[in-house]
This record gives C-alpha cells, structure tokens and sequence, in this order.
C-alpha cells in the first residue's frame, strides 16, 4: 500500500451518482490529494439495508453505478480498495432465496447459520448471555425454510443474514469475491465484519482465536491472489494490537475518539500513551462510513476489568461533549434515537463533532497524517461536512447523518471554503515531503503538548499539537505547530488554515 493519503467514499454520494463521475471527480477537483479510494460497496444492490453492506450479488456491480470496466479505468491513477462483506449477505440473495424454498433440500443450505447449527445440543441462558453482539437482543431472527420456521443468525439485521464460514459453500462464495476483486484491478480488500465471522459454541462469537484463524486463511488467499488484506474490527484496543500481527494492515480506530478527548479536555497524555503502543502497519481514520467507535478507547465490553485508554467515565464524558458539540444532533442519531442501532458508536460526522471549529479540525487532520501509517479521509471528512440531518429526518438511520450526498456544484462550492483549502494542501504536503517515508518520533511535554517528527535524508517535518491552547469550539486560536525542511530550506507555520505547508 502506497504511503499516500487515500479517500473513502460512495460511489453514489460524490459527483452525478456513478462511478465515472467519482473517477472525473477525484481526478479533477482532488488532483495530488488522494493516490487511492476505498470505494464503499458498489455490488447489487448499493442501497439496501445497510447502503450496499447487505449484497444480493457480491460479484456484481450494481448497473445503475457503472461496471467493473469503470473500476479498471480508475484503477489507471488510483489505488483501489473495495468491501469483501465476510460475515452476512442479504437475505434476497439467490443462495438464501433457495434455502427458504427448498430448506434442508437446498445444496445453499450448509451456507447459512442456524441456532442449532452452532448449538445442535441447545444453548443455555449463559452461552445466549455471552454472545457478543454490537446492536440490543439475541442475534437470531425467524425465518422458514420450507415451512419450517427456523432461528438464522444474524450479527446485524434481519435483512443481513450470517454465512457459515466452515462450509464449503460459504468458503466458496468468499473466494468468488476474492476472485472477482483479483481480475477486477483492485489492490486492498477489506474484510468487513470478520470479527464476528467465526461462530463457536461457549464462546463470545466474536475475535475468538477461530476468528484469528480465519483471518489468517483470508489473508493467504488474498496473498495467492495479489491482494493486500486490511482488517475491519471495533474492539478493545489491545485486540487491535494483537491483530495488527497477523495481518498487512490494522485500522486505528482509537485515533479517532483520543483526538475528540484531548480537543475537548487539553490533554495529550492518553494520545502518547497510544502512540507508543500502536501498531505502526496501521490505516489511519478520523472518520468513516460508520460511526465514531468510543468503544476503541474504553474498557473491554466482555470484561470490564480490562482498563482502557482512558478511564471509562471519560469515555461518557467524551459522548456527552459530542452531543453537546453538535446541539443534541449527534444524539438524535445514535442509539435508540434511531433505527439502526449502534451500541459503541457516536453517529456525527467529525467536524460537527468538533462544534464545526476549523482550527479544531485541521489539526486533528494533522496529527492523523502524522501518525505512522497510511491515513484516509472519508468524502464527507474532505469537504468538512457537517451533519445532514435533512437525510437522517427522511431516512431515520443513524448513521446517514454522515452520509451525504454531494452533488458537483456542491463539492466546488465547498472546495472553497478555507478549511477545505487546508486540508486539500495538508494533504499533498503528506504525500510529496519524502520525510514521511523516513524515521518517525515524538516527544510529550507533560501532558499538555506532544510532537511528531519524520526524519529523511535531506527533509524534515515536525507537528506539534497543544489543544490546551484552543479549548472551547468557539476558541477560534491555532492549536498545532508545522515546522519542516525541504529543497528550498526550513519553514515554519503556526497557523495550518491561513498558512497550509507546502513542499518546495
């Protein structure tokens, strides 16, 4: 994976709602911006459920976005990654169409997940208690297969229905998508979900050391297929650690929520502590199609006596202040406000979350890009979004509050705002100053201040980031510092709006 800045985006939400305009788009307006796109589920149908996370077809592009010749033609100058969806399909799938047609009768029928299929002697109340499932209730759902109701699994939805990986036509229907990705020119597969991929009896169901011996078989057939494989898992941050070890590339979804805590409290210490411990073969996000996973830094939801980044009272702490950031927008969004239900996630985009402070921003931006590994933007995060609370009234799902749609006007528009600007120019300075190819350090001065150094050859850069100095969303002060050096020499600027970096 190229060390450049990548975009995660819809097909649909950015340009004219296809894949060629997202391809004019990205080489246009973000020219020297983003080298790669994560492109969020294009498959049959992209707006499902779960916005194309619940596929019929897994190996098809949804026609009303384009084909897998638009995603060969942008593979031309960017880097793609797209979604392998391990865990579930959707329930009008063709395979579980026939399992309910035919039931035990149906060749699909060992594909899906029963009840009884992982507890064919029962289940006490305590195996029930101790499955691990990120929404309220038990993770099963009636269904009849030929007339006969049954308990199917699922993790998610009801519309989302979970895939035996064991069998041999679940593994088969994985290594179809790996072998459509392969032929397709794509790059970087994320395995979504995997976490809870590996279902056994007595045990949580989720991260289990049969979760990890899956995602070692997913990776070796990604490597037989020229795929780098990247982990998609909201989990208690030591699990990020110990996955970070088993596959190409991690994302570090404690970044984000620690950065939302040292803006609102001026501490720095929790944030040094994690880059100490992180795992460097990471992808780095602020934002994504999800939520904002506070569960990243708080204690272990399956044992509470495993202490997280910070303590927990701050992690409610850090989800009032987000509410409160967002005038109450965030919280008419998450948890029982609204349908889609999200136990360990925040539903805001991050500059709401942040009370729409610039300087707030950028420096968040800024300390993802300088933090070791391969940072994303998602669209909603390029163009500082705010929350779009039109489309959650319409759609009464969560997460669509940072779900957008942008038209072509309205990404110009927006390009020309100055935070944009910054961002856009933050950007292209991560991926033109070859120091970031270099040695990374940093340096806390208690626990107000921490800086970030890449050290190459002949360059330098250094970012130093005090949030103590701009508490408040309405402190319109610089928090972060960008000293570097380059071909022309050294610079410095103490403000990364009205003086972005630029590479000589």
């Amino acid at each position: 994976m190229k060390n450049k800045v990548q975009l995660i985006t819809y097909a649909d939400r950015l340009g004219d709602g296809t894949l060629s305009s997202m391809t004019d788009i990205l080489r246009t307006r973000f020219d020297g911006v983003y080298d790669g796109v994560h492109i969020l589920p294009f498959f049959t149908p992209f707006d499902g459920a779960d916005a194309g996370f619940d596929p019929i077809d897994h190996t098809k592009v949804d026609p009303r976005l384009g084909s897998w010749d638009d995603v060969a033609e942008l593979s031309k100058t960017h880097g793609i990654m797209v979604d392998a969806i391990v865990n579930h399909m959707s329930w009008e799938s063709k395979q579980f169409q026939d399992v309910l047609e035919k039931g035990e009768e149906s060749e699909y029928y060992p594909m899906f997940l029963t009840m009884s299929s992982v507890f064919p002697n029962g289940a006490t109340e305590e195996d029930l208690a101790g499955i691990y499932r990120p929404r309220p209730g038990l993770p099963f759902t009636h269904y009849k297969f030929a007339g006969k109701t049954r308990l199917v699994w699922v993790s998610f939805t009801p519309q989302q229905v979970d895939i035996d990986t064991d069998s041999d036509k679940g593994w088969e229907y994985l290594m179809s998508i790996f072998d459509q990705m392969a032929a397709s020119h794509v790059s970087y597969i994320r395995l979504d979900a995997v976490g809870y991929g590996a279902k056994e009896a007595g045990t949580s169901c989720f991260m289990t050391p049969k979760t990890f011996k899956l995602i070692s078989r997913l990776r070796e057939e990604g490597v037989k297929r020229g795929l780098e494989i990247l982990i998609e898992v909201h989990s208690y941050y030591k699990k990020q650690v110990e996955i970070a070890s088993k596959v190409d590339r991690v994302y570090d979804f404690a970044l984000p929520p620690l950065l939302l805590h040292s803006l609102n409290t001026g501490h720095v210490e929790p944030v040094a502590h994690w880059t100490d411990i992180r795992p460097n073969n990471a992808v780095t996000v602020l934002d994504t199609h999800d939520g904002i996973g506070v569960i990243d830094i708080g204690s272990d939801q399956l044992d509470r006596s495993l202490k997280g980044l910070v303590p927990d009272e701050d992690v409610d702490n850090l989800v009032n202040a987000i509410h409160a950031n967002t005038h109450g927008e965030s919280q008419a969004a998450t948890g029982a406000a609204a349908s889609n239900l999200d136990l360990y996630q925040v539903n805001s985009t991050y500059y709401s979350a942040l009370g729409c402070n610039d300087q707030h921003y950028i420096a968040a931006r800024a300390v993802q890009f300088f933090m070791p590994g391969v940072p994303q933007v998602y669209y909603v995060g390029a163009l500082a979004g705010k929350n779009d609370m039109e489309l959650l009234r319409k759609t009464n799902n969560g997460r669509d509050i940072n779900r957008h749609y942008y038209s072509t006007a309205e990404i110009d528009e927006n390009l020309q705002r100055p935070v944009v600007k910054a961002l856009n120019a933050l950007a292209k300075f991560r991926n033109e100053l070859d120091a970031f190819d270099g040695t990374f350090s940093y340096s806390a001065d208690g626990d107000t201040s921490i800086s970030f150094t890449w050290e190459g050859t002949t360059t330098q850069a250094t970012l130093t980031f005090e949030p103590g100095r701009g508490l408040g969303v309405e402190n319109t002060a610089s928090v972060a510092t960008l000293e570097w050096r380059d071909a022309a020499g050294e610079h410095r600027t103490d403000d990364l709006i009205a003086n972005p970096p630029v590479v000589a």
